[in-house]
C-alpha cells in the first residue's frame, strides 16, 4: 500500500540530502509498529488491528508513503524563457510491522520469509517512485520557449509535464498493487505461508 503527495514550487530552497538521480534528492525513513502473537494467525490479527490505515475502515500490513516536491529555477533572456534547473525532492517513508513476541523456530522462520516478501513489495513501490523522479527530470531537461516576462507558458508546460508523468506512475503503482493483491497473488501467499496454510 502507498500514499503520495505532489507539490510544485517555483522558489529556491534547501534540498534534502542523498541522490536519487541527477536532478533529484532522496531521503528514506523507516517506521515500525509493534505486533505480538504466538501463532501466524495471531500476528496477522495484530497487524489487522495495528497496521497503517488503508482507507477509513481497514488497515494494511505495511505502507510506502512518499512526498514529492519540484522547485523550478526559470530565467528569461532576450524574450526566451529557460528552465535552468529543476530540483526535485522525494521523501519516502516505509512502515513495517515489528514482531515483539517470542516465537519457536518454525514461526520465526515463517516470520522472516513473510517480512522478506513484505519488504520486497514495499521497496518495489519505492523503486517505482524513484523511476518517476528520473522520468520527470528527463522530461524537464532543456525546456525553453519564447514567453512573456513571467515565463507563464513555460511554467505551465513544466507543471503539465510533471502532472502527466505523476499520473502515469501512479497508474503503474496501482497496477502493481492490483497484481500483488489479487486472489492467489503474492500478498495472499505471504499471509497463508505465515499462518501455515501452505
Amino acid at each position: 500500500m502507498r500514499r503520495t503527495s505532489l507539490a510544485i514550487l517555483a522558489a529556491a530552497g534547501v534540498l534534502l540530502c542523498g541522490a536519487a538521480s541527477a536532478g533529484t534528492r532522496l531521503t528514506v525513513h523507516v517506521r515500525t509498529y509493534d505486533v505480538a502473537g504466538k501463532t501466524g494467525a495471531e500476528l496477522i490479527e495484530a497487524m489487522d488491528g495495528l497496521g497503517p490505515r488503508h482507507g477509513h475502515a481497514t488497515r494494511a500490513i505495511a505502507e510506502t508513503g512518499y512526498a514529492v516536491h519540484w522547485k523550478l529555477d526559470v530565467t528569461r533572456d532576450n524574450g526566451i524563457c529557460r528552465l535552468r534547473q529543476a530540483n526535485g525532492t522525494i521523501d519516502i517513508t516505509y512502515t513495517f510491522p515489528r514482531r515483539m513476541s517470542q516465537a519457536g523456530p518454525a514461526l520465526g522462520r515463517r516470520w522472516e520469509r513473510f517480512m522478506a516478501g513484505v519488504r520486497q513489495h514495499e521497496h518495489t513501490h519505492g523503486r517505482i517512485a524513484k523511476q518517476m523522479m528520473r522520468a520527470t527530470d528527463t522530461a524537464l531537461a532543456g525546456l525553453k520557449r519564447q514567453d512573456n516576462w513571467f515565463c507563464t507558458s513555460l511554467r505551465r508546460d513544466a507543471r503539465r509535464r510533471i502532472d502527466t508523468i505523476y499520473a502515469d506512475y501512479e497508474a503503474r503503482q496501482n497496477a502493481f498493487d492490483a497484481r500483488e493483491h489479487r486472489d492467489g497473488g503474492h500478498v495472499e501467499k505471504l499471509v497463508n505461508a505465515l499462518v501455515g496454510k501452505n
